[in-house]
């Protein structure tokens, strides 16, 4: 009975919480709009008061529509079972590895603390980095990570203190952070029962085949990492791009060729895609038509409450960019690109035909 009152609540405030997800056609109406009616409507006046530097105006919108999608994850996780609760926020703990990342370049680069602070997310305190003001004592990374290896986040700091006193190299360091992170989604997912699974999978499958493609084809193709070296990056999903699959695909030896021995849906999804800006564009758009999916059909309240934050996160994203490039007068292509309702490769035929 407590399980079945918990998912009506779950399911009502999803289904209430969506009506404020953006409609396909809301960020090209939003281009149209001056930052000021932006935030007018969705409570951004103080963070874009006109004294503030551009940066620090930006970085306050960030920071406010950050709190607006935490705010809301903490009313879902409310009613949920502690394993649930655990899913959704190890979910919202990538803020918390986003200044971790801070953290460590500061140590790297000898930034002063103010620097590095202004830098940082201010975070709920069930989301933050524990113990964040002794970790700017830390003397070095080493000690920063050892320092986090005894809480909440000892699973991703003790990996990445492991490579980073192997390889001493920053990206591996950091590449080792997001590898950690999203293991542990997958091993969150494994304490649910069959019941919760089918949803789950399909969502943190999903977000997993996203990244492995985005990962798999920057590291490999951009920075030039050898087939071994890639693999090791990647985390395997649980639908497409399982282990044999990728361990074949890192092996192939143009962008092109990956993209054509990719597995439906992505061949035909992925098939006119020339560079990886358009790739992640199309990568974002499935996602998106996944989650919705999870939304509308979805049987538990966690999986349509990880899809919904998921959607979420997206629409707020869009926003941040939109604003940010009325902040810096980009030209509209830009931010049309930026926001993801243009692509780079049309404005650039249009401006070679012109």
């Amino acid at each position: 009975m407590k399980f079945a009152a918990h998912q009506a609540y779950l399911h009502t405030r999803v289904s209430g919480m969506a009506t404020r997800l953006f409609r396909p056609d809301t960020l090209a109406l939003l281009a149209e709009r001056r930052a000021e009616e932006l935030a007018a409507e969705y409570d951004l006046t103080a963070a874009l008061e006109s004294q503030l530097p551009v940066k620090a105006r930006s970085r306050a919108v960030e920071q406010a529509l950050i709190n607006t999608l935490l705010a809301e994850l903490r009313i879902l996780i409310r009613p949920m079972a502690a394993p649930e609760r655990t899913l959704i926020l190890d979910w919202g703990r990538h803020y918390a590895l986003a200044n971790l990342k801070t953290l460590i370049r500061g140590k790297l680069h000898d930034l002063d603390r103010k620097v590095i602070a202004d830098n940082l997310y201010e975070l709920p305190h069930n989301l933050r980095l524990p113990m964040q003001d002794s970790l700017f004592q830390a003397e070095n990374v080493l000690e920063l990570l050892r320092q986090l290896e005894g809480g909440p986040y000892s699973f991703i700091a003790r990996q990445a203190r492991v490579v980073f006193e192997r390889k001493q190299e920053p990206f591996a360091l950091e590449a080792a952070i997001d590898q950690r992170y999203l293991t542990g989604l997958v091993r969150d997912m494994a304490l649910f029962s069959d019941r919760h699974c089918p949803c789950l999978r399909r969502l943190i499958g999903a977000l997993l085949d996203r990244l492995a493609i985005l990962w798999l084809l920057r590291f490999r193709f951009s920075y030039q990492l050898s087939s071994s070296e890639t693999f090791f990056q990647l985390v395997p999903s649980m639908r497409r791009l399982h282990r044999e699959r990728l361990l074949a695909l890192v092996n192939l030896d143009s962008f092109a060729a990956v993209l054509a021995a990719l597995p439906p849906p992505f061949t035909g999804l992925l098939a006119a895609s020339h560079d990886l800006m358009d790739v992640q564009r199309r990568l974002n758009a499935f996602l998106r038509g996944e989650a919705l999916d999870v939304i509308h059909v979805g049987q538990t309240g966690v999986a349509r409450a990880l899809a919904y934050l998921i959607l979420r996160e997206q629409d707020l994203m869009a926003l941040f960019s939109l604003i940010q490039g009325r902040l810096l007068e980009l030209p509209a292509e830009v931010i049309k690109v930026a926001i993801e309702t243009s692509s780079a490769r049309c404005h650039l035929g249009e401006r070679q035909a012109a």
